[in-house]
């Protein structure tokens, strides 16, 4: 004889049984390696995607226009409407304080050219610091975020 669920024990037959180790883990997803990528551009669709993943990189990108002048910086914030005329993306130039703004209809090239600053085991190495902080006696080892002041 089997035996009974901790649902069916508590009064609901046929529940759902749930281990409770199989859902603490969740699948993860695999983080794309967008640094160097040089994306084809030929349909909108294929723009747009593109610039959506450049606003998540967190290093620079280089977007030539289709007058030819390149804009090399980081991608902070974008706009798609309705149209290739009506969406644009905004960037701070690696050279200069200016902010840039560029429709998407005017870019012909977008190449992922800065190092992605988020990218690596940034998680893996704060653990490490932290156990390697505490067991030299635990001076500096806190769960809480360093200041950024």
């Amino acid at each position: 004889m089997s035996n009974p669920s901790h649902a069916e024990r508590h009064g609901q037959p046929g529940a759902a049984v749930f281990d409770p180790e199989q859902l603490e883990v969740a699948p993860g997803r695999a983080k794309e390696s967008l640094e160097g990528w040089i994306p084809d551009l030929a349909a909108p669709d294929e723009l747009r995607a593109a610039l959506e993943k450049a606003f998540d990189y967190r290093g620079d990108v280089t977007v030539t226009c289709k007058d030819g002048t390149k804009v090399d910086g980081y991608i902070y914030d974008r706009v798609a409407g309705s149209t290739l005329e009506n969406s644009f993306v905004r960037i701070l130039p690696r050279d200069t304080n200016d902010r840039v703004r560029i429709p998407y209809a005017n870019i012909a090239a977008l190449a992922f050219s800065g190092r992605d600053t988020a990218a690596g085991k940034s998680w893996e190495a704060w653990v490490r610091k932290y156990w390697e902080k505490k067991g030299m006696g635990g001076e500096g080892a806190s769960l809480h975020p360093e200041s950024l002041e």
